[in-house]
């Protein structure tokens, strides 16, 4: 096997969990648990791993799926500790909202949900008892493994797939930390392992002592064919290079040869001008669709993002089109692209709707004392905060200097050097006069409401001091 090593500083900012874990479990028959509107949000918050189906009862798909699942729920619930299986009618009218906030467009489509709901990844793996219970086993066992010899190292690092190890003078602190967050986030698409040793690796330098990352992947004859993976690892342990990527179906394209000679020639051209290419099929990117904030309908797609976040699109984009945007993006011509909703044409709702086209407006121009909750619509401590944020809004509704906001932070693109959000509900505060604070006291409605009048600002004060000044 030909592997490409890449050794790198280990700086990572990674995203924390949140949620409470409960190891009360109510009792049942059935191995498979059975969820719908009523209990769903209740159930996902107590578990640490869960894993859910999405069905639809006249889907054949699924009915072929259910003796398999019921199996490998049957065998899992032996596992110490044991791993929860639920199912969910997707199609039932009551049961559509919560369907539609984890995107369902499909039958069956399995879901594992971390940490009580507050991290949502794509099921990916094989759809037969023991394979799923396989897969399972492995997705709720330890997200790195320890490297403790080059038999190990051999036996983990494969021709086939990314596997990403951190080596480490000691299995703690900081950065060993944010090393196994950043592998939790990862797992469903990569392999992650720890060392002490780097001598136990392929190749490389034998005396480093990290902390550093190595990143193991195949060598691709042309760079054109790789496969695009999660756009995290390319951002976190690729080369200083912005990145291109062009998304196709490379199953029904039919310009697909036309595309691949396009795109490839200019790889070639701008080889060592600071920008590096990679190619991936829309059903193994879905991923980067989300983090993008992009839709299939899109595709043929280019996206570059650089290394300050910066990301520019050019979507249905034809061959011939391809050589003259790119020389557009690195001549500056290219507006940069900022995932957002759309600004609420009426926001009148005690909790006002923020989005990342008019963050700016509400929260830093405002003049006013803002609280802000970022969120995600899945996030079921999201939800218990909903009507005491409510409650909050209305304390504040004949006070024309608060405001208690909300922005769906799934959906918006945050400035990373204001907020740093690490997991949902996060709340931050910003003054009348720009002091910054995150709030993480308690989450009443008089705990908050306190917090806010103790950290505000005057704002006809502020006004009458400008003049003064004048």
């Amino acid at each position: 096997m030909a592997l490409s090593t890449v050794w790198i500083s280990l700086f990572l900012i990674v995203f924390a969990v949140t949620g409470s874990i409960s190891a009360e479990e109510s009792e049942s028959n059935e191995f498979v648990v059975t969820l719908d509107h009523s209990n769903f949000t209740d159930f996902v918050v107590k578990h640490k791993f869960l894993v859910v189906e999405f069905y639809a009862p006249w889907c054949g798909h699924c009915k072929k799926l259910t003796p398999e699942y019921e199996k490998a729920a049957s065998i899992l619930s032996k596992n110490d500790p044991p791993v929860f299986l639920a199912k969910f009618d997707a199609n039932n009218e009551l049961n559509k909202a919560i369907a539609n906030d984890f995107e369902i467009r499909g039958y069956p489509t399995l879901k594992i949900l971390r940490y009580g709901g507050s991290v949502v990844q794509e099921y990916k793996g094989p759809r037969d008892a023991d394979g799923i219970v396989t897969y399972l086993k492995k997705q709720s066992g330890p997200a790195s493994v320890e490297i403790k010899s080059p038999e190990d190292a051999s036996s983990l690092i494969g021709d086939d797939k990314i596997f990403v190890v951190g080596v480490f003078p000691e299995f703690s602190g900081e950065k060993f930390d944010n090393f196994t967050t950043l592998a939790e986030r990862l797992r469903a698409d990569y392999d992650f392992g720890h060392t002490l040793d780097a001598k136990f690796l392929p190749r490389g330098d034998s005396s480093a002592a990290g902390p550093l990352v190595r990143l193991f992947k195949p060598l691709m004859n042309s760079l054109w064919t790789s496969r695009m993976h999660h756009p995290f690892v390319i951002k976190y342990f690729g080369s200083p290079n912005a990145k291109a990527m062009l998304f196709l179906n490379f199953t029904a394209e039919e310009k697909f040869d036309a595309f691949k000679s396009k795109y490839h020639e200019v790889a070639v051209f701008y080889k060592g001008k600071d920008l590096s290419f990679l190619m991936g099929d829309i059903e193994a990117s879905q991923g980067a669709f989300q983090y993008f904030g992009v839709k299939e309908e899109q595709v043929p797609l280019i996206i570059i993002q650089t290394n300050d976040g910066q990301k520019y699109l050019k979507p249905n984009v034809e061959p011939d089109q391809i050589a003259s945007w790119v020389k557009d993006f690195k001549d500056g011509i290219v507006t940069p692209y900022k995932k957002s909703e759309p600004i609420p044409e009426v926001n009148n709702e005690p909790v006002k709707v923020v989005v990342a086209d008019n963050l700016e407006d509400m929260v830093f121009n405002s003049g006013k004392n803002v609280l802000l909750e970022f969120y995600a619509p899945w996030c079921g401590h999201c939800k218990k905060l909903a009507p005491i944020l409510d409650e909050v809004a209305l304390s504040f509704a004949n006070d024309a200097d608060v405001i208690i906001a909300k922005i769906d932070a799934t959906a918006n693109d945050i400035p990373q050097q204001s907020f740093d959000v690490k997991g949902y509900p996060t709340l931050y505060f910003r003054s009348a006069t720009g002091t910054l604070l995150q709030y993480d006291g308690d989450r009443s409605k008089e705990a908050i409401i306190d917090f806010i009048k103790k950290n505000r600002d005057s704002v006809s004060e502020q006004d009458s001091s400008r003049k003064d000044e004048l």
